[in-house]
């Protein structure tokens, strides 16, 4: 035996080229992964860019986010979610803020403090420093409408300017937070006080 017969033999894939059934086989696979990635896109969870700073400090602005678009489909909309939807008075637009009110409730804000039905609600989202202290309503809800607020009360356009948003405008739930990486993660959900 050689010293030449004991090293193993390398051979590069471009030595062997792909038979027209192994490119059928990558084809399809690449296609199926494709078609895959649409559905989840398209039906399940849908990358978003967050502009402005009205969720702060929750998101910030150009903070890149995930919703999920079928979520609503299986469980209610909550207090205390982030959702996204169209904003009611120029439906090319999309924003994201809170829901503070639901279907059926009155909301009432006195001097930046939020009650629904008449109680105060703990909002331990909304930093001391971002109430500003206004007061509005109170405002009774219809059966589809939900009463939305940004977290950064003083520098956010919701409901207390727009009205109500109703059931059929929302469209997904902020999930996931993927830019930059360090918000890398899944935003947290409401506490359990605040339902």
């Amino acid at each position: 035996m050689t010293e030449s017969d004991a090293q193993p033999t390398v051979t590069s894939p471009l030595d062997h080229p792909l038979s027209p059934r192994e490119i059928r086989g990558w084809a399809r696979d690449l296609a199926v992964a494709l078609v895959l990635a649409l559905v989840i896109i398209v039906f399940l969870y849908q990358p978003v860019k967050v502009e402005g700073t009205s969720m702060a400090p929750l998101l910030s602005d150009q903070e890149r986010i995930f919703i999920n678009k079928f979520v609503y489909r299986f469980e209610p909309i909550g207090r205390g979610d982030v959702i996204v939807f169209w904003y009611p008075l120029d439906r090319s637009k999309s924003f994201i803020k809170r829901v503070v009110g639901l279907p059926g409730e009155s909301v009432e804000i006195r001097r930046g403090h939020l009650f629904v039905d008449a109680k105060e609600i703990d909002e331990p989202y909304v930093p001391p420093n971002f109430f500003d202290g206004t007061s509005y309503g109170p405002i009774h809800l219809g059966t589809q409408e939900f009463f939305v607020m940004g977290d950064h009360r003083d520098s956010s356009n919701d409901s207390r300017v727009f009205g109500p948003v109703p059931r059929g405008s929302i469209y997904g739930k902020a999930v996931f937070a993927y830019w930059p990486v360090a918000q890398f993660g899944a935003i947290p959900a409401p506490p359990n006080d605040v339902q």
